[in-house]
């Protein structure tokens, strides 16, 4: 398995690069808002999320390209405010 992998929520409000077994970066809407947040695993459940989501588990995930993260990522900064 190569890293980076993406993956959306099927909602589209989330999009996520998953940089290794161990880390990613979630980018979220919030009505006209948006956050980023570096997620690093701590605890034996964190490592279930990130395996979820590599195996697209449930039908909650869905893969994307590095482009359309990308994408994702630049309507965020042109298009909603960045909170904290």
């Amino acid at each position: 398995m190569e890293f980076p992998l993406y993956r959306k929520y099927i909602n589209e409000k989330s999009y996520f690069k998953i940089t290794s077994l161990e880390a990613f970066t979630e980018i979220q809407t919030i009505g006209k808002n948006y956050r980023t947040i570096e997620f690093v695993v701590k605890i034996l459940p964190d490592r279930y999320l990130i395996q979820d989501m590599l195996d697209l588990k449930d039908g909650l995930w869905e893969e994307v390209s590095a482009a359309e993260f990308e994408a994702f990522q630049e309507s965020c900064r042109r298009d909603f405010k960045k909170v904290t």
